[in-house]
C-alpha cells in the first residue's frame, strides 16, 4: 500500500542568525514545506500578520525583540497556530559557567509555545516535531 504524503505546510521561521536560517529553510523544504524567513521578532510579527502560515518556528534569543515576546505576541494574534521555540542556549557553557538559564524553553511554553527544541538538532527530529505539531499523525521516529 502506498503511503499518502502529508500536505505541505507553510512555515514561518523567525531566526536572527543567517546561516541557521538557511539551514532551517533547507531542512524544512526537504520535508516538503514552504518556508517564509524572518530576520527578527519584529519582522516575524509583520510577516505573520500579512502572510498565512500553518506553523511558526521561533528562536528564543534575538536582538530587538526577544523570542519570548515574539511568541507571546503571536499567541495573542492566534490562539491555535502551533509555535515551536528553539534555542541553543540551555545548560552549562563549554567553559563550565552556568550560561543562560536552562529553563528558557520551559518559559517559552509558558509564553505560548506549543513545543520546544534545543539546538543543535537533527533534521529528522525537527521534521518529526513539525509533523507532531501539525497533527499529521506520525510520531517521532516514524517516516
Amino acid at each position: 500500500m502506498e503511503r499518502v504524503k502529508p500536505a505541505m505546510a507553510r512555515i514561518l521561521v523567525i531566526e536572527d542568525d543567517e546561516p541557521v536560517r538557511g539551514t532551517l529553510k533547507a531542512m524544512l523544504e526537504s520535508g516538503g514545506h514552504v518556508v517564509t524567513l524572518a530576520v527578527n521578532g519584529d519582522d516575524g510579527i509583520q510577516k505573520f500578520r500579512h502572510e498565512p502560515c500553518d506553523l511558526v518556528l521561533c528562536d528564543v534569543f534575538m536582538p530587538q525583540k526577544e523570542g519570548l515576546e515574539t511568541v507571546s505576541e503571536i499567541r495573542q494574534l492566534s490562539a491555535s497556530i502551533p509555535i515551536i521555540s528553539m534555542t541553543g542556549s540551555v545548560g552549562p557553557e563549554s567553559d563550565g559557567s552556568s550560561g543562560r538559564d536552562p529553563d528558557f524553553l520551559r518559559v517559552a511554553r509558558a509564553f505560548g509555545a506549543t513545543q520546544t527544541i534545543t539546538k543543535p538538532f537533527r533534521m529528522a527530529d525537527l521534521l518529526a516535531l513539525v509533523r507532531q505539531c501539525l497533527g499529521t499523525g506520525l510520531a517521532p521516529g516514524q517516516t
